[in-house]
């Protein structure tokens, strides 16, 4: 399976997957291999709609162009499901789909669904419970945090079968809110540690520690593959004692890379959960960035005992 990862330093790198959840390619930005968004009502293109003088009636002929481009998508994934279901009633296994489209056997069985229609006429995938629901609680617990595996602990207690795989170890540009978080300046070099996890096969998050270089560079924590017998064992094993962390949830569109990982359909939105941990000593220590499905997630949040209030 193609994890969306296409070079070896930093899986940022463009590649034919980039912003394709599919796996196919594309032209200008589209999942489908032909541009959507190159044309509104009336044939305007993106160049020519950002030059209208007026910006309501701007704004007006972007909202028509983005309602065309929902229905195409929309009618795209429908004959798409028709193709994969035509595929397989004449004896295409799934697998040898899945093969072919670059994508999991499970992507396969979302895309039979993609563009469904209910008996009143409507997308059914729009009321369809998500493939699969996981729960993320914040804060999270200091006995699963301080476990071998959040989320394979996490996992365990809902019942789900947890898989987790690594996909980047190295160095890599500091984005500006993960520099604010390690106190380093926005496209500094810092460690980062990069994983898929899923949920019963199915892609749920991508989990990405940070670190200083000056701080973690050639310990084990940059070393590849998984920290044993936890990362938070491996900070602590260098000197480093919690004092406390921040977190910070932001609700965004994916980047291409997050979309073609966790193989989300046009649409789909992610929860950034942004957790930055200092040290006792007020040290900047580790930087949690977990990409989450939207779609696939509920966040239980705690309360602050004794400070509740009606």
């Amino acid at each position: 399976m193609n994890d969306g990862v296409s070079d070896a330093r930093s899986p940022y790198a463009a590649s034919p997957m980039d912003g394709s959840p599919d796996g196919l390619s594309q032209t200008d930005g589209s999942p489908y291999g032909a541009s959507l968004g190159d044309t509104s009502p009336g044939g305007a293109s993106p160049d020519e709609l950002a030059v209208i003088a007026d910006p309501v009636e701007r704004a007006r002929a972007i909202s028509l162009a983005i309602a065309d481009r929902q229905d195409l998508i929309a009618e795209l994934a429908r004959l798409r499901r028709e193709a994969v279901i035509e595929a397989q009633a004449s004896g295409v296994r799934q697998d040898a789909i899945a093969r072919r489209l670059g994508v999991t056997p499970g992507r396969v069985s979302q895309m039979r669904s993609a563009g469904a229609r209910d008996a009143t006429g409507g997308h059914a995938g729009a009321c369809q419970a998500p493939r699969v629901v996981v729960r993320r609680a914040l804060p999270t617990e200091p006995a699963v945090r301080g476990s071998a595996s959040l989320f394979m602990t996490e996992a365990e207690r809902q019942g789900i079968r947890a898989g987790r795989r690594m996909l980047y170890v190295g160095p890599e540009p500091a984005a500006g809110h993960v520099a604010a978080a390690l106190r380093v300046e926005p496209g500094t070099d810092v460690l980062a540690r990069r994983k898929m996890l899923l949920a019963d096969d199915v892609p749920v998050r991508i989990a990405t520690s940070y670190f200083r270089l000056d701080v973690f560079g050639g310990t084990p924590i940059a070393a590849p593959d998984f920290v044993r017998p936890s990362l938070q064992a491996g900070i602590e094993a260098l000197g480093h004692r919690f004092g406390h962390a921040e977190e910070h949830l932001v609700a965004r569109p994916p980047t291409g890379f997050e979309a073609a990982t966790l193989q989300l359909d046009p649409g789909e939105w992610v929860v950034q959960v942004l957790r930055a941990g200092y040290g006792d000593d007020g040290t900047p220590v580790h930087t949690l960035e977990t990409i989450c499905a939207a779609s696939r997630h509920v966040f239980p949040i705690a309360q602050v005992t004794g400070a509740d209030e009606f």
